[in-house]
């Protein structure tokens, strides 16, 4: 099992980071804090997402693709408060990486 960032950086991308991406911390927040796993979440618009370091990106998936790569984890949603598909698509990722029994 690899080792998970203690906390996992995670930054919620939405076009211009204003409303959207402090919904989607919320609800990554809350999945995450669920899951047990200790999260520092920031959110951010696409342009500075761009130059900034994350062990996990989530946010719409026309948003999302170019990230592919930059972070371990890249999560692509459609529903920024569909906390059950972002639970499932983070324990998916993250037992991927090795970071969930």
């Amino acid at each position: 099992m690899a080792t998970r960032p203690e906390p996992v950086k995670v930054l919620t991308v939405c076009g211009v980071g204003m409303g959207s991406s402090l919904m989607l911390r919320m609800t990554v927040e809350e999945v995450l804090k669920k899951m047990g796993v200790a999260a520092k979440v920031e959110a951010t618009d696409v342009s500075s997402a761009r130059g900034m370091k994350a062990d996990v990106i989530v946010g719409q998936g026309m948003h999302t693709e170019e990230f592919e790569g930059r972070a371990p984890v890249v999560v692509g949603i459609t529903n920024f408060m569909d906390k059950e598909y972002l639970e499932e698509q983070l324990t998916e990722a993250f037992q991927a990486q090795g970071w969930l029994d």
